[in-house]
């Protein structure tokens, strides 16, 4: 009788997880649910949307957020944020820095974020702390371009009377050509296009066209 040869089973590769610091992971889990949101809107966020997208267990993302309300809540903040980051810059003259903040307003590729602004606001009046978030969000946008525009009527950049309703025309500027933002089609008229420039400009006491070649 021939022995048959001691053949083995082939290992199992590790499946094994990496087990990250808890910042770490609280860190992915935001920035998960912030690209979600602003790809697909606050309502497609969920516990198991975001633990596909990041290779976990739903159980895990409840471990840093309970509720679904609130890693939607956290998520629109860390979107808020980010935007703040990019377009309110803190380095350079106050003109560029406004002028940083009207290229990117107006610019297509800030649709996401104008999106994500109508999205919050509208679920806002179903969900008390989202409405709370996006006020807290907006006193910080207000407080960042305030800053700004306070820096440039120092430097004689700037001349208005009330930097504060200089600041408050902008800001609605910039709601007002976002509200556009998921119209078929929208506006393609130049005056659309630049409206946000022309209204800081006017509320800034600047010249026509003096942000665009800032």
């Amino acid at each position: 009788m021939v022995s048959s040869p001691d053949v083995r089973p082939a290992a199992r590769p590790s499946t094994r997880r990496v087990r990250k610091h808890p910042d770490e992971r609280r860190a992915e889990i935001l920035e998960a649910a912030a690209d979600i949101a602003l790809a697909e809107g606050l309502e497609r966020i969920t516990l198991r949307a975001v633990a596909d997208r990041i290779g976990v267990r739903p159980g895990l993302i409840t471990h840093y957020h309970p509720s679904a309300e609130d890693l939607v809540i956290a998520a629109f903040v860390r979107a808020a944020e980010g935007e703040r980051d990019t377009a309110y810059p803190s380095e350079g003259s106050p003109l560029a820095r406004v002028a940083t903040l009207v290229r990117d307003m107006e610019d297509p590729s800030s649709d996401p974020l104008s999106k994500l602004w109508l999205n919050a606001r509208h679920l806002s009046r179903f969900t008390p702390a989202l409405a709370v978030a996006v006020s807290e969000q907006e006193t910080l946008n207000v407080a960042s371009l305030l800053a700004i525009i306070e820096d440039g009527v120092a430097d004689g950049s700037f001349r208005c009377d009330d930097a504060l309703a200089a600041c408050v025309r902008i800001l609605v500027a910039i709601d007002g050509h976002g509200a556009y933002v998921n119209d078929v089609g929208g506006f393609t008229h130049e005056a659309y296009r630049r409206f946000v420039s022309d209204t800081a400009e006017w509320a800034l006491g600047l010249a026509p066209g003096a942000l665009a070649t800032a």
